[in-house]
């Protein structure tokens, strides 16, 4: 059973499925869906379109490269049927999809880290300006009256200190 590749969105057309485009010069074109085809026939560059794996994979939202899709190549060479190889390979290949998986959450899990610690920021800026929708408007005041008096109460003590700073400098100057 052979599974190709859509020529637009990259994604696995089964036997029996799709639409098949041949052009005059004879180069075949294998679409999923009419979508793709469709899109195609306007001539649209998939690198463009958000929804195709080549637009994810420019844009930096997939893995793009791993060695795992060394496998996913297609190779044209006959082999002679051998039962204990066909075996192997079937077991290498899901071995191979299970480690892609994993790679792929990890990939996935790397980029969502940095949208994590923005995301919090802008979380805790919206909670600062909006603190009115989650405390008592009567709290909030009473929270203001306290905050201004720590103000003045630290404008209080830092003109104590001048003061007393420049009285030490006169002493200073007096005994010299």
């Amino acid at each position: 059973m052979r599974l190709e590749k859509c020529w637009f969105c990259s994604s696995t057309i089964y036997p029996g499925h799709g639409i098949t485009f041949v052009r005059n010069d004879a180069t075949t074109f294998k679409f999923c869906r009419s979508k793709c085809h469709k899109n195609f026939k306007m001539k649209r560059n998939p690198r463009k379109v958000r929804w195709t794996k080549a637009y994810r994979k420019l844009a930096g939202k997939e893995l793009a490269e791993d060695a795992t899709f060394e496998m996913e190549r297609r190779r044209n060479r006959p082999e002679k049927y051998d039962r204990d190889l066909v075996k192997k390979t079937v077991k290498a290949i899901e071995r191979i999809s299970e480690i892609r998986v994993r790679r792929q959450e990890r990939f996935y899990e790397k980029r969502m880290a940095k949208v994590k610690g923005q995301q919090v920021a802008r979380d805790k800026q919206q909670l600062e300006q909006e603190i009115h929708l989650v405390k008592a408007p009567a709290s909030l005041v009473s929270d203001k009256a306290q905050q201004k008096s720590k103000e003045k109460l630290k404008v209080a003590v830092e003109a104590k200190q001048q003061k007393q700073k420049q009285q030490a400098q006169g002493a200073d100057a007096m005994q010299e």
